[in-house]
């Protein structure tokens, strides 16, 4: 039996213009007039989920999501290769979450990030902690260098044969590079074979840490050529770049988080994203609760992550 709340279908959706030539999907969920809250998808650039909308109670919670810029149905896409990602970074999303959050009339929401969301969260809320209630995130991740560097050399003991193919799959003359530069290049290569080709590559190496953690099977969305193509390359865009933080920051100014409840939900079988981290944010975020889930890792699809999640946003209700 699901631990989640019913499938519920938006009763509001459209496109926010950023006015720098992208327009953000977004949708409302739940009660036009309840608590705000704000989801913030994982990648970065996999696009919001309908089951994200059921981590809130539709009674209490007035439910936002959006697609991150270039992802999802916010356009353009980053399947296309004219779409220019200059204007998506860490900064920019930022300013998205502030535009929706003056076009909603919400003075403080909570939100909930999982995975990249968490990172995305945590920069929000030390930028504007006036306008954050609560803060739930899943699969807590901070994007430092180590971080990204585990993700793409440091795990390769643990799958070698994967990583071996991982690197097989790259041309020769790219191969000296560290992955996720040389698969931004392929990802931005003029032929669309190239880049097709690239995204599928990338995936199947995320696909070795992914079926660990959701035996399940891949998302379905996984399918789709477009969204490989869409999330490989906004991920490689950001990790190239170690999202635009300064490295270790988001650590460094968690104090400006004192105030704001945080619960941290964590697998303590998560190997994309270890548990270090959580641990190193929950001593550095005054009166932040980590709860370490003893049999999950990474997926939020995990039952037990899911009903942390829920429990969480039932806390927050009256916050």
């Amino acid at each position: 039996m699901s631990v989640l709340f019913p499938e519920i279908e938006p009763n509001q959706h459209g496109l926010l213009d950023t006015g720098d030539g992208n327009l953000v999907y977004w949708e409302t969920c739940g009660n036009p007039v309840g608590k705000p809250a704000l989801v913030l998808h994982g990648g970065p650039g996999s696009g919001c989920s309908t089951a994200a909308r059921r981590y809130f109670d539709p009674s209490t919670y007035r439910i936002i999501l959006f697609d991150q810029r270039n992802c999802g149905r916010s356009l353009p896409n980053a399947a296309d290769a004219a779409t220019d990602l200059s204007r998506n970074t860490t900064v920019h999303l930022i300013e998205d979450m502030e535009r929706l959050r003056a076009l909603f009339g919400v003075k403080k929401w909570a939100i909930f990030g999982n995975s990249w969301g968490s990172t995305l969260a945590l920069a929000y809320a030390q930028s504007h902690p006036d306008h954050v209630s609560g803060i739930v995130i899943a699969g807590v991740t901070t994007t430092r260098r180590s971080e990204i560097d585990w993700l793409y050399r440091g795990i390769a003991p643990l799958f070698p044969e994967e990583w071996h193919r991982f690197g097989e799959a790259l041309p020769p003359e790219l191969r000296d590079l560290d992955r996720v530069s040389a698969y931004h290049r392929l990802l931005h290569d003029p032929e669309e074979q190239v880049r097709l080709k690239a995204a599928r590559d990338w995936h199947e190496w995320e696909a070795a840490t992914i079926l660990l953690a959701d035996p399940a099977g891949l998302p379905r969305r996984w399918s789709d050529p477009r969204y490989l193509l869409t999330r490989a390359r906004i991920i490689t865009h950001y990790f190239r770049e170690g999202a635009w933080l300064e490295d270790g920051i988001l650590l460094e100014n968690a104090g400006r988080l004192a105030g704001i409840p945080g619960i941290l939900i964590h697998g303590r079988f998560d190997i994309e994203a270890p548990l270090v981290t959580a641990w190193e944010l929950a001593r550095a975020w005054p009166g932040a609760e980590l709860i370490v889930l003893p049999k999950a890792a990474h997926s939020t699809a995990n039952a037990d992550i899911a009903a942390a999640i829920v429990a969480a946003t039932n806390r927050f209700r009256d916050f």
